[in-house]
């Protein structure tokens, strides 16, 4: 029977990162986050906060970048696989726990990037996530309806040339790669 094993994990580092090198050379860095829940009690009507605690391993250029950006307390987000992780302690009791092995870690803004940061560090956040992206982002219209308050405004952006100040981004269209293959 085929399984799937995708996690993906929103939290707040609880301590700093802990980096090791292998001997084959590669780096592994370990992260324990925490996610809070909350929710409303149905029979008392109280809060209740729940913390989700786990920790996760990150291998390779990804280890050294998280090694060298994060710090206790910082937002990330995990995309990865659950592994269950089973050993013996010192008494010969069988332990176990589940973590998880990130294959993408995205830095999330912290509350104090978010009130300090100014429209410099936005544009060169924006530009850099755009260059790093793996993902080519999927665009549906609706059968060519578009609303007139939209077209009016990519108008004006568009004919002014403020793109910036629009809130729309101005994809430009380039030419296809030419190449001299005969084929």
């Amino acid at each position: 029977m085929a399984g799937y094993n995708r996690v993906i994990f929103m939290g707040n580092l609880t301590r700093d990162p802990e980096t090791k090198q292998l001997t084959s050379g590669q780096s592994v860095c370990r992260l324990s986050l925490a996610s809070n829940r909350q929710f409303k009690n149905r029979q008392s009507g109280q809060l209740v906060q729940e913390v989700c605690f786990i920790d996760v391993d990150v291998w390779g250029a990804q280890a050294d970048s998280c090694q060298q950006y994060l710090q206790k307390g910082r937002s990330v987000l995990i995309e990865g696989r659950l592994k269950l992780d089973s050993w013996q302690d010192n008494e010969g009791q069988k332990r176990s726990k589940h973590s998880l092995v990130a294959d993408r870690v995205v830095f999330l803004a912290s509350s104090n990037q978010v009130e300090t940061s100014g429209k410099e560090d936005e544009d060169i956040s924006a530009s850099f996530q755009a260059e790093k992206s793996t993902e080519t982002p999927s665009f549906k219209a609706a059968s060519g309806e578009v609303e007139k308050k939209g077209r009016k405004k990519h108008q004006e952006a568009e004919s002014s040339g403020d793109w910036e100040n629009s809130g729309e981004v101005n994809f430009k269209d380039q030419k296809p790669f030419e190449d001299d293959l005969p084929f």
